[in-house]
C-alpha cells in the first residue's frame, strides 16, 4: 500500500470538541497532540503500545490541565506567586500555525510534523504581564522518536524570565524495577526537604519511595530502563540544563484528586526543563528548547 511509505498528518475534533492532530511515520508509530494544551497525549511504537502514561481519573475536559502525556510548564514550573501551579500554557487552547519560521536544520524529508502557536492573551497578561509569542514543533521521524522543538519569543518592550519543564509521564511497568541514569554525581534541589539542596551518591537513581527532585546542569542525554518490559526510553535534550524527577508514591498519590491511589506504580515524571535559572529574553529575543525521547529494546 501507497499509505504505509508515507508520514500522516490528520486532524479532528476530540470528545470534547477540542482539534486534535494524529501524526503517523510510515511504519506505523503514532503521536497524538491536543491543542488544549499544546499537549503530546499519546506516542505508540509501531505496534501500537502505548508509551506514555495518562491517569485513568484525569480530566480531558478544558480548562484544567490533564494528568498524563506531556504537559507544557511555562512560564513557571511549580507553584509560585499568583500564577497558577506550572504556569498556564498547559490550560490554554492553542491553534495551528500556518506560517511558522523555519527551524535551523530541519529535515522535512518523509517526517510528520505539526507546528502549534501560542499567543499571550488579554486574560494572560492580566496575570503575567509580559507579550510572547510561543511556538512548539511536534515531530515524530520514520523510526518513531518523538521531538518537541519550543520557542518562545519576547514580544514586549521590556525583559522577561521563565522558567519551563516538558513534564513527561512515561509509562513503567513497575516503578520499583525502573532506574535512571545520566544523574549520578549531579546537585538536586529535594521538593521534599525544603528544596534543600544535595548530591546524587548512587551510580543509578531507583525507587522505593516518593520522589521529587529538579536535578542540575545535567548531562544532555539520560535514559530510563524498564527492566520488566525490557526497553529504555533515551531522553536527548537541548537547552534545558535541568532534569525533574517525579513520583508520588503510595500515601501522596492517595491525596491527589485526578490520579488512581496505585497508578503510581504505572508512572514516572522525567521532564528536561529550566528551572533553577529562569530563562531571560530581552525584547526581541528568542529561547529555544528542545527535547527528543526515543525507545530502544535493552536487556537489563
Amino acid at each position: 500500500m501507497d499509505h504505509s511509505q508515507r508520514s500522516a498528518v490528520e486532524i479532528s475534533k476530540d470528545e470534547n470538541g477540542v482539534t486534535q492532530v494524529l501524526l503517523q511515520s510510515p511504519r506505523g508509530a503514532s503521536v497524538r497532540i491536543s491543542l488544549h494544551g499544546g499537549q503530546v497525549r499519546s506516542w505508540k511504537t509501531e505496534r501500537g503500545e502505548e508509551l506514555l502514561f495518562t491517569s485513568s481519573k484525569a480530566n480531558l475536559k478544558p480548562p484544567g490541565g490533564v494528568r498524563g502525556g506531556i504537559p507544557i510548564c511555562f512560564p513557571q514550573f511549580g507553584k509560585r506567586g499568583s500564577l497558577e501551579k506550572h504556569g498556564f500554557a498547559r490550560n490554554r487552547i492553542w491553534m495551528i500555525d500556518e506560517n511558522p519560521p523555519p527551524l535551523p536544520s530541519a529535515d522535512h524529508s518523509n517526517k510528520a510534523f505539526i507546528d502549534l502557536i501560542l499567543k499571550s492573551s488579554d486574560d494572560d497578561l492580566k496575570i503575567w504581564p509580559h507579550s510572547f509569542e510561543f511556538r512548539i514543533r511536534v515531530n515524530l521521524s520514520v523510526d518513531g522518536c518523538l521531538s518537541l522543538t519550543s520557542r518562545i519569543r519576547n514580544v514586549n518592550c521590556k525583559p522577561f524570565s521563565f522558567s519551563f519543564a516538558y513534564h513527561t509521564y512515561f509509562s513503567v511497568s513497575d516503578i520499583s524495577e525502573v532506574r535512571v541514569e545520566g544523574l549520578e554525581t549531579l546537585d538536586y534541589l529535594d521538593s521534599l526537604f525544603n528544596k534543600e539542596r544535595f548530591t546524587e551518591q548512587g551510580d543509578a537513581l531507583t525507587f522505593e519511595s516518593e520522589v521529587d527532585r529538579v536535578y542540575l546542569g545535567s548531562r544532555d542525554t539520560v535514559a530510563v530502563f524498564d527492566h520488566e518490559r525490557k526497553r529504555t526510553f533515551v531522553i536527548r535534550k537541548e537547552g534545558l540544563p535541568d532534569v525533574v524527577v517525579w513520583n508520588p508514591w503510595e500515601k501522596k498519590a492517595k491525596t491527589i484528586a485526578d490520579l488512581g491511589d496505585d497508578e503510581y506504580k504505572q508512572m514516572l515524571c522525567v521532564d528536561a526543563a529550566a528551572i533553577e535559572k529562569p530563562i531571560a529574553l530581552k525584547p526581541g529575543e528568542e529561547w529555544t528548547g528542545r527535547v527528543e525521547l526515543s525507545l530502544v529494546a535493552s536487556i537489563q
